[in-house]
Parts: C-alpha cells; sequence; structure tokens
C-alpha cells in the first residue's frame, strides 16, 4: 500500500508521499497546484492509496471535492489524535508542515481505513447552512436581548403584559410602527384592524385596549437615543428572521435528498435531524455509539488515583452545534416518547440533576440512532430498552 499524508493550510498544502524512496513536496491551494498533485498521484494505483489529511474546516474543501472528483478516496483525520500520535513518537518540540505530512502518512499505518463518504462533500453544504443559521440565531437572540434592556427603560410594561417567548411578529409591528409608549397609548381603532390582522386574529380588542391603558400610565422614560436604539435593533431582527427563513427552506430541499433513519424518532423535526446529520455525517464510519458520544463532547473526564476514581465535567470537545441540538431536542423527545421520558424519569430518581439527566437522555438517543443507522431500520418505541 501507499501511505499518502497531506497537511492542509489557507493557501498551500504538503504532502508525503511513503514509498521506497519517499517524496515530500508542496502545492498551492489552485488549479495548477491541484493539477501538480495528480502528477506525483500518477505512478501509483488508485486502489492502493491510502491518503489522509487533518479535518481542518473550510480549507480543505475545495481539495476534497477535487479529489473525490478524480476518484480518489481519503480519510479525514481529527488532528487531536495526530498531536497525541505526534507527542507518543517524540518528546522534541519540532513542527513544520512538512513533518506533519509526514506525520500523517505514518498515522495512516496504524489505523483502519475508513474512505470519506462519497456524500460527504455533499452534506458540507448542509453543514454549513445550519451552522449559518445557529450562527444567526445567535445574533438575533442578542437583539432581543437588546430590545428587551431599552423597554426595560422606555415601557417596562410591554414584556409582562405580551408574555412571549422571544418577540412575535405581532409585537415586532407595533414597536416599530408605534416606537414609543406615547403613540401606542393614541392607537386608534383602525391602527387595531392593521394589527389584528398581522397576528391574524389572536390579538383581541380587549387586548389592544389594555396595552394603550398600560402604555399611557407607563413608568418609563423615552429618550429619543433609546428610541434610536429600538429601531435599529428591530431592523435588524426582522431581517434576521427573512434569512432564518431562506436557509431553513434551503436546509428542508437538501434534506429530501439525504432521508435518515433516525428522521423517524418522534420528536425530531427537519431542521435538528440535519444538525445531527451534517455534524456526523455517515454514522457507518462510526464502530461504536461511544465514538458518536465523543465526537459530540458528552463524555465525561475520568481522574483516577491509585484506590480513587471520579468523573468530572464533560470533556466538551467536538461539535458545539451537535452537542447543543442532542441536548436541546431530549425535551420535545421527552414530550413525544413515553419510553425516553420513562428514562429521564430514572435518572432523576437516581439522584441526578436535571442537565445531567438530559446528558444522559441525549447519550441514549446517540445509542438510538446508531443502531438505526446501522441496521438501516425505522425507529419503534416496543423494541427500545
Amino acid at each position: 500500500m501507499i501511505y499518502i499524508g497531506i497537511d492542509i493550510s489557507k493557501y498551500k498544502h504538503d504532502c508525503f508521499i511513503a514509498t521506497e524512496t519517499s517524496v515530500s513536496f508542496s502545492f498551492e491551494n489552485n488549479s495548477s497546484g491541484f493539477k501538480e498533485l495528480l502528477e506525483h498521484f500518477k505512478p501509483f494505483n488508485k486502489s492502493e492509496m491510502i491518503i489522509g489529511l487533518e479535518a481542518t474546516g473550510h480549507y480543505g474543501d475545495n481539495l476534497k471535492s477535487f479529489l473525490s472528483s478524480h476518484g480518489f478516496s481519503f480519510m479525514e483525520i481529527n488532528p487531536l489524535l495526530v498531536k497525541k500520535f505526534s507527542d507518543s513518537k517524540s518528546l522534541r518540540k519540532l513542527k513544520t508542515d512538512k513533518k506533519d505530512a509526514k506525520l500523517i502518512s505514518e498515522y495512516m499505518m496504524t489505523v483502519d481505513y475508513k474512505a470519506y463518504h462519497h456524500q460527504s462533500y455533499h452534506i458540507s453544504a448542509l453543514k454549513s447552512l445550519t451552522r449559518e443559521r445557529s450562527k444567526l440565531i445567535s445574533f438575533r437572540t442578542a437583539q432581543y436581548n437588546m430590545i428587551t434592556k431599552t423597554l426595560d427603560i422606555i415601557f417596562p410594561e410591554f414584556n409582562p403584559f405580551m408574555k412571549e417567548q422571544g418577540y412575535s411578529d405581532t409585537s415586532l409591528y407595533i414597536l416599530s410602527y408605534f416606537k414609543s409608549p406615547d403613540k401606542i397609548a393614541k392607537m386608534t381603532d383602525l391602527h387595531y384592524d392593521k394589527i389584528r390582522k398581522k397576528s391574524m386574529g389572536k390579538f383581541s380588542y380587549p387586548k389592544f385596549m389594555k396595552l394603550k391603558e398600560l402604555a399611557k400610565e407607563t413608568i418609563g422614560t423615552s429618550q429619543d437615543y433609546h428610541l434610536d436604539r429600538l429601531s435599529t435593533s428591530i431592523s435588524y431582527v426582522e431581517k434576521l428572521n427573512t434569512d432564518i427563513k431562506v436557509i431553513e427552506s434551503r436546509i428542508t430541499e437538501l434534506m429530501k435528498k439525504y432521508p435518515t433513519y433516525f428522521g423517524s424518532i418522534k420528536g425530531i423535526g427537519t431542521l435538528t435531524e440535519a444538525i445531527i446529520l451534517a455534524e456526523y455525517g455517515n454514522i457507518s464510519l462510526y464502530d461504536s455509539p461511544s465514538q458518536m458520544v465523543s465526537y459530540a463532547g458528552l463524555d465525561s473526564t475520568i481522574k483516577q488515583s491509585g484506590t480513587m476514581s471520579t468523573t468530572g465535567k464533560l470533556v466538551k470537545r467536538g461539535s458545539k452545534y451537535l452537542r447543543s441540538a442532542l441536548i436541546n431536542i431530549t425535551l420535545i423527545l421527552m414530550v413525544n416518547n413515553p419510553l425516553f421520558y420513562a428514562y429521564y424519569h430514572k435518572k432523576k430518581q437516581e439522584g441526578k440533576h436535571h442537565r445531567v439527566a438530559q446528558v444522559n437522555l441525549a447519550k441514549k438517543l446517540i445509542r438510538v440512532i446508531h443502531h438505526l443507522e446501522t441496521t438501516k431500520t425505522y425507529f419503534d418505541s416496543s423494541l427500545l430498552k
């Protein structure tokens, strides 16, 4: 077998081909550089080539696409594993790109080769979309917080009265159109008709009159810069809402091409299914659920010395997007699946804190997902143990 290691960087990549003579070279991250790589690969049979490269974010995406399009298989490696392999070989702190490429090829000789799935490059588009959505939601939450802080000053009675999680289109419409409590207090019945249509009939006339009364008697104080800050945050939220809807539509369309078996679990919606699929990729590449747990950073630290052994906090390595999705979905799983709730309740009876019980339930979900995807079966709660 021909073991090949490629060290990825932004503008150029380094390659080491372990043969009798060994070949080491650098090539640029562009068309001419990729053609140069092909020239070095020509003497070898594709079926005998074991190519490994570190998972280094988006810098290697174009190379991976190029290799796939030319019929080469390759394996992505966690950089942490390569570092530990390096530490095990020498105590010297010597790191160069060429040395790293050689080290990757040596590491490939010690592990089972698991080729990057042919769909993985396309699923990376799904990963980009789901991660972008997560970032936009975080930014929107920051703007929600800014709106809340501003309202606490100019109209502190508004949020307790509306009793909303976040801000609905109706609330944003009222705040952006009327802006100050003084203008809200002077709303007319014509304004009510527009608000009622915006809320699809949910905003009642008694509620409308009560809001006017609260605005008239508010203890808040309005300054121009407060109103300007409120308008700015609302405009951000409205733009973010539009962008998020567009991304979610694209995610939904992509998921039609990649149906999963774990999507049959009641409570897992399309967006959560997309995050799990995008972050894990081809689940058949994982030998056991414990590897999936580790990738999500849901395993606990273990400290052992002599006769003492303790478990600590979550490792929290791996994908934070995946970890968040798996933990957050547990609440919905408990509502829709009695057996998942029973498992959570069991952990609570064992004295586990709510958050710890959630993590345990997330681990159980991972075990179920691994079983469904590796056996290619749909979820059946009657078979759940």
